[in-house]
C-alpha cells in the first residue's frame, strides 16, 4: 500500500445526471493533478522508470491548455534536505458521506542521501460532509537509514454517522439504517528488516468508540446490533504482531512481484479493552506482467479478516473497512459484516495509448462473511466492473482511477482512487 493513495469518491448514485457525474470527475482530475505534480520525483522503490516516451496530465495541460505546470524530472538523485509538500481543497460525493468538503495535504522526504532509500511520507486531510460527519486521518510511513526500520502510523478521528445492514450474507439493502458514533483510532507499528524484502515488527492498537446510537432502526424489530450487544462506548486496546514481504519494484503501480502481510492483533482487558478478543488479517497480492508490447498486467488480491472472541460490533470485518477502504467495489461501505471475512479480487490492466496516458481495467471480486448462528460461510457476494486510468505522474506511475462497479440487488456506483485499488 503506497502512502499517496487517497480515496476521494466512493459512490455516485444513479439519480445523478451524467452532467453532474462528468463535472465531479473532471473537477477531481484537475485539482488532484496539481497535487501529484509536486510528489516525489522518482518511484518509491529501486526501480528506475523510463518515462521519456510517456505522457501524463501535465504534458497535456502544458500543450493544450498552455498552463505553467511544473513537471518533475526523472532522476535517481536523493536529496534528504528537500521536503515536498502539497496541499489543496477538494470535494467528494459518496452514499456514505453525501457531499463532502475536503482539505488534503501530504509531505514526502528522504531521511538519508542514499540511492536505495525509500521515501518517507506523511498524509493528512480534514473532511466535513453534508451528514455532519467529520473525518480527520493522519497517516505516516517513515523509513530509517538503509530501510532498516519502517515506522507506520495510522491515527484517525471520525464523527461518523453511517449505515449498517446487520450480520451475515443474507441481509438486504432494505435492512439498512444509520448508526451514530464518534471514533478515535491510534495504531502504531515498528517493523525491522530481517531478510531481503522481509520485515517483522510489533505495534500497539487503540480503538475507542463513544456516543454510539442507532438512528431510526427498523420499527418493532430487534436489530442484529442490539442482539449482538449494543453499547454506548467501546474500548479495544492491544498489541499487534506483523510480518511483511514486499518484492514489488514499484509500490504505486506494480508490474510484477509479491506483497504479503499477516497481522495478529490480540486485545486484552488488562491493557484496557472491554473484552478479550483477537483478529488475524492477511493481505496477499501477486502481479503478473504479460509479455506484450503494450503494458498489460494481471493483479490478484486475497484479503482475509478473521476475528475471535467478543469482537465489538463496529470492529467486525466489514465491506470497505480495510485500511484503504477498497474491498468490495460494487457495494457501499459496511454493506456486509460478520465475524469472519474472505475476499478475492482480480484485475486486468492495459494501456490504451502507447504513451501510457490512458489505460483501462476490468475487475471482478467476491466476498463472503460468516453467519452469526452457524459460523459458516454460506453466501458469496460478487462484484464486477470496469474503469479507466488517467496518468497523473509518469515518473511515479500514479494514475487517477475511475471505476464503475456493480453488485447484487442493484448495487452499483462510481469508485474513484488516486492510485491503483491494490
Amino acid at each position: 500500500m503506497h502512502p499517496f493513495k487517497v480515496k476521494i469518491c466512493k459512490y455516485l448514485p444513479t439519480q445523478l445526471t451524467h452532467t453532474h457525474k462528468i463535472f465531479i470527475i473532471l473537477f477531481l482530475l484537475f485539482i488532484n493533478a496539481s497535487t501529484f505534480g509536486q510528489a516525489v520525483s522518482r518511484p518509491l522503490s529501486k526501480e528506475k522508470v523510463n518515462s521519456s516516451d510517456e505522457k501524463d496530465i501535465f504534458d497535456i495541460a502544458r500543450k493544450i491548455l498552455r498552463l505553467r505546470v511544473s513537471n518533475p524530472t526523472d532522476t535517481p538523485k536523493v536529496d534528504s534536505k528537500k521536503i515536498r509538500i502539497s496541499a489543496l481543497p477538494s470535494v467528494g460525493y459518496s452514499l456514505q458521506t453525501n457531499f463532502a468538503i475536503i482539505g488534503f495535504a501530504n509531505a514526502a522526504f528522504y531521511t538519508y542521501d542514499l540511492p536505495d532509500e525509500r521515501a518517507s511520507t506523511v498524509l493528512t486531510s480534514v473532511a466535513y460532509t453534508s451528514y455532519n460527519q467529520v473525518i480527520f486521518p493522519v497517516q505516516a510511513n517513515f523509513w530509517t537509514k538503509h530501510n532498516d526500520f519502517n515506522i507506520v502510523t495510522d491515527w484517525r478521528y471520525m464523527y461518523y454517522p453511517s449505515f449498517t445492514y446487520g450480520l451475515g450474507g443474507y441481509t438486504k439493502p432494505s435492512d439498512g439504517y444509520m448508526i451514530d458514533y464518534s471514533y478515535l483510532k491510534l495504531h502504531q507499528t515498528v517493523l525491522k528488516s530481517v531478510a531481503d524484502k522481509t520485515y517483522i515488527g510489533l505495534g500497539y492498537d487503540l480503538d475507542y468508540y463513544w456516543n454510539v446510537n442507532e438512528e431510526n432502526p427498523p420499527a418493532g424489530k430487534i436489530t442484529d446490533f442490539q442482539r449482538y450487544g449494543l453499547k454506548k462506548t467501546s474500548v479495544s486496546s492491544g498489541i499487534s504482531v506483523n510480518v511483511l514481504y514486499d518484492s514489488r519494484q514499484n509500490t504505486i503501480n506494480p508490474d510484477n512481484g509479491w506483497y504479503a502481510t499477516i497481522a495478529y492483533r490480540p486485545h486484552y482487558t488488562f491493557m484496557g479493552s472491554d473484552a478479550n478478543w483477537a483478529a488475524v488479517v492477511g493481505d496477499f497480492r501477486k502481479y503478473l506482467k504479460l509479455p506484450t508490447r503494450r503494458r498489460q498486467v494481471i493483479g490478484l488480491w486475497n484479503y482475509d479478516w478473521l476475528s475471535f472472541g467478543n469482537t465489538p460490533y463496529l470492529q467486525l470485518p466489514s465491506t470497505g473497512w480495510d485500511p484503504f477502504v477498497n474491498t468490495g467495489r460494487g457495494y457501499i461501505q459496511g454493506r456486509y459484516r460478520g465475524k469472519r471475512m474472505l475476499y478475492l479480487e482480480s484485475e486486468y490492466r492495459v494501456d490504451i495509448t502507447n504513451d501510457g496516458l490512458l489505460g483501462a481495467v476490468v475487475f471482478a471480486n467476491a466476498e463472503s462473511f460468516s453467519e452469526e448462528k452457524t459460523n459458516r460461510f454460506e453466501t458469496i457476494a460478487p462484484g464486477y466492473g470496469a474503469g479507466i486510468r488517467i496518468k497523473l505522474n509518469k515518473h511515479s506511475r500514479t494514475n487517477l482511477a475511475i471505476d464503475y462497479g456493480l453488485g447484487l440487488n442493484g448495487s452499483r456506483g462510481f469508485f474513484v482512487n488516486l492510485g491503483e485499488v491494490f
